[in-house]
């Protein structure tokens, strides 16, 4: 299901912990000349300038780069709001959000809800469906208790994680669109971190696309949506980063148009509690944090509510699993990183992402 474009949504979603790695020659190639480019928002035409903002949001840096020089300071304060809408919507702790009043009301009944965040919770209890609960937006309790990303992170007592284990079940989330409403079991908690940033980057390039720009490049701490091409009609350079190695260092590379790349790994979010690493991409047939020898998915397709929920979808599966669901997908592809530094590609992706880091290998699964 694709979002209404004027839809707007959530909030913070566990590291996406891909990167722009386009270098300086090959970003502003062409962006501060003199070329004047033809364009279909009035007939007129505008300078290829880059135009940039930086907004602090959904608990992360989101960077908007607009290539035209018409691009104008009411656009980006307009950006700003529409990522406030869905934070004051879709956050799961913000107090005054559309999202906690619902976890609220879990039990005392039906709650009715914006359209917004009824399809987006539609859409993610789809790939809940699809990926047999590994993905679940019902994992709110488990999310809560171990809080990972924030100060007070912790290992939760093994009762504990039994206990919330038992409040997960996708299934027990009941819909009811003539009303648009919805209803939770008591005591269970959804949370769209799985799904809301890439829904967000949607949001932003709609409203880009529907100014009349073609050219942008929209960055939710690391979510990417490469909107169009560059200016000049060439591709976007986009960097894999080192799962290993700190932000900026990269495995690979592809060149992109109009599409949108996600990444779910281990080293983005995460704490570590007497020698052992905690991730936030919690299992959820045992309440812990996934270990299946993957470090990272990157998925590479055209609506970013989609890649958010893949990626996560993906790695949770594992590399067999995983791999699998997303070849079922004409529309996605997707880059596995393993914890030996191997890496296994989708067949659709290998005509154009070029490794180039030598510490890594491509692989074929048997």
């Amino acid at each position: 299901m694709r979002p209404h474009s004027t839809s707007r949504l959530p909030l913070h979603r566990l590291g996406s912990v891909l990167i722009v790695a386009l270098s300086m020659a090959l970003l502003f190639s062409g962006c501060g000349s003199s070329a004047d480019q033809t364009s279909e928002k009035g007939g007129t035409t505008a300078q290829q300038d880059v135009k940039t903002k930086s907004y602090f949001i959904f608990d992360t840096i989101v960077t908007v780069k607009i290539y035209d020089s018409r691009a104008s300071d009411q656009d980006f304060e307009h950006i700003n709001s529409l990522m406030k809408d869905i934070e004051s919507e879709m956050s799961r702790t913000l107090e005054t959000s559309e999202l906690y009043k619902l976890n609220a009301q879990a039990g005392k009944g039906p709650f009715q809800v914006s359209k917004p965040l009824y399809q987006v919770i539609e859409t993610s209890l789809d790939y809940a469906a699809r990926t047999h609960g590994r993905f679940d937006p019902s994992i709110g309790p488990l999310v809560n208790m171990w809080n990972i990303g924030h100060d007070d992170a912790r290992v939760p007592a093994k009762t504990e994680i039994e206990a919330g284990l038992k409040l997960l079940d996708y299934n027990k989330v009941k819909l009811d669109k003539n009303n648009m409403t919805i209803s939770l079991e008591p005591d269970m908690v959804l949370d769209l971190g799985g799904i809301g940033k890439g829904y967000a980057a949607d949001v932003i390039a709609d409203y880009v696309r529907d100014q009349g720009y073609k050219s942008a490049i929209i960055d939710l701490g690391g979510n990417i949506y490469a909107v169009g091409q560059k200016p000049g009609g060439v591709d976007w350079t986009i960097g894999v980063q080192d799962p290993n190695e700190s932000r900026g260092n990269q495995i690979g590379r592809m060149k992109v148009a109009d599409k949108t790349i996600v990444t779910s790994g281990v080293y983005e979010r995460y704490f570590v509690k007497d020698g052992k690493h905690y991730h936030h991409i919690l299992d959820t047939t045992t309440g812990y944090p996934v270990v299946n020898n993957l470090n990272s998915v990157t998925i590479v397709t055209d609506r970013s509510t989609d890649a958010d929920a893949l990626s996560t979808s993906a790695f949770s599966l594992g590399l067999q699993e995983g791999m699998a669901f997303i070849e079922s997908k004409t529309e996605a592809e997707a880059i596995f990183i393993t914890t030996d530094q191997k890496v296994y590609c989708s067949s659709g992706i290998k005509k154009y992402f070029e490794l180039t880091n030598e510490a890594y290998h491509f692989a074929e699964l048997k």
